[in-house]
């Protein structure tokens, strides 16, 4: 699995993990724009199904500059993961510089009505270079 999501975090039982790949055909480096599709799988390994409810993510730019994204669920869904489950989906990140880095959190419900945060893996964002 590591070749597929070389990114992996794991808190309360539930593991986050991340692939990313630059997109060429969206970025556009000479009007200052570089784009990235990152996969996400969370697996639910404990013993109780959880629910997605929020996301958190902070972006880091090559010049140091952070933004901060949060939001209700991913790709607009709330998903229940039930036990040895796991739930997949893919977006996106645009850059104006062509490196950065993402990590972040999901905030997390179990059927008792237990809250909390699943750290999302820290990966950077690189644009290979290209000679112009």
């Amino acid at each position: 699995m590591k070749e597929f999501f070389p990114h992996a975090e794991t808190t309360g039982g539930v593991t986050v993990r991340v692939a990313v790949s630059y997109l060429p055909e969206q970025s556009e480096p000479r009007r200052g724009r570089w784009f990235w599709a990152y996969h996400i799988r969370i697996e639910n390994h404990s013993e109780r199904t959880v629910q997605l409810l929020t996301r958190h993510w902070v972006i880091t730019d090559g010049r140091g500059a952070r933004h901060s994204v949060e939001g209700e669920g991913v790709v607009g869904e709330q998903p229940l993961i039930a036990p040895g489950a796991s739930f997949d989906y893919v977006s996106g990140c645009p850059l104006q510089t062509p490196s950065g880095a993402m990590q972040g959190s999901y905030r997390l419900i179990d059927e008792d009505g237990a809250a909390f945060d699943a750290a999302i893996p820290k990966f950077a964002l690189f644009a290979p270079s290209v000679d112009s």
